[in-house]
């Protein structure tokens, strides 16, 4: 059974900074690509940045050039830090894990909320 497991989430000040985890268990369904979405109240879930096997990396235009995602495989964890936090950052972030090009598995997620 995969396990995607969001923590770091919480209340930031615009402007700063956040790092989410993703604490993963997903040994023997061969996944090559790990994610993070977000959704806002009212607004279409957006896939922020996402991260392969080969560490092709892509990013959401809205948050291109503040923000990076990185993967450990010794402790089986995904990273996903954002800078400038802005208000409309306001979102539970997911956790998502897949083989390519889909998404298959996803965490609870984790609420940030982004105070002007």
């Amino acid at each position: 059974q995969v396990q995607l497991v969001e923590s770091g989430g919480g209340l930031v000040q615009a402007g700063g900074s956040l790092r989410l985890s993703c604490a993963t268990s997903t040994a023997g369904f061969n996944i090559n690509q790990w994610g993070w979405y977000r959704q806002a109240p009212g607004k279409q879930r957006e896939l922020v940045a996402s991260i392969t096997d080969t560490n092709d990396i892509r990013f959401a235009n809205s948050v291109k050039g503040r923000c990076a995602i990185s993967r450990d495989n010794d402790k089986n964890a995904v990273y996903l830090e954002i800078d400038s936090l802005k208000p409309e950052d306001t979102a539970v972030y997911y956790c998502v894990a897949g083989r390519i090009p889909t998404f298959a598995y996803w965490g609870r997620g984790t609420q940030v909320t982004v105070s002007s």
